[in-house]
């Protein structure tokens, strides 16, 4: 945590420090929800230890993955944590994890005494949005087995621990079709 916050080159090492007394350690066994569809998310987090899958259920009521978060990331339900609404997706564990949390509350209150904490939750958010727009576009333009080639590639030490299931979810296919993109594959 005090690495990925001195990598955004913001903060003195007391201010690290004033976030560090108020964020809480936590640990999730896999299945464990971090989030559930109809909470509002008070947390920012960050992922020490673990794999996450975000997802939300369709109006079939399938579930449908489209995201997974790494260690060294943060992890929260982005449009219920800034607007204070009910959020429309779930974040699961895949994987025991260990995550470091701190309240909506103390976030701002951090960033009412000091504007570095302001300009670390501008630079969020444009992080957030840009990897949202990457997203539509990858979707739209990739096929799968570019969007399967792209996550082994940016994760190849996690991928073997994400069930296949769930990345057929993510890649929009089913995992017969997944199947038969790994078989293609020369590793």
């Amino acid at each position: 945590m005090i690495d990925y916050l001195k990598s955004f080159d913001l903060f003195t090492d007391n201010e690290i420090n004033d976030f560090l007394k108020l964020s809480r350690t936590a640990q999730l066994k896999k299945g464990d929800f971090y989030i559930q569809q109809n909470e509002i998310c008070g947390l920012l987090s960050f992922i020490k230890s673990g794999i996450f899958r975000s997802f939300y259920y369709s109006n079939s009521d399938d579930e449908i993955t489209y995201c997974f978060s790494f260690p060294n990331n943060l992890l929260m339900a982005y449009s219920s944590f800034i607007s204070g609404s009910k959020s429309e997706e779930n974040i699961q564990a895949l994987t025991n994890s260990e995550i470091i949390s701190i309240t909506k509350e103390d976030l701002e209150t951090l960033s009412e005494s000091n504007n570095n904490w302001l300009k670390f939750l501008k630079i969020i958010a444009e992080k957030e949005y840009v990897e949202l727009e990457k997203w539509i576009f990858n979707h739209q333009k990739d096929k799968a087995q570019q969007r399967y080639l792209d996550l082994i590639t940016k994760q190849p030490q996690y991928i073997q621990e994400i069930p296949l299931h769930y990345i057929a979810s993510y890649l929009g296919i089913t995992q017969r079709h997944l199947s038969r993109i790994r078989a293609n594959i020369v590793y």
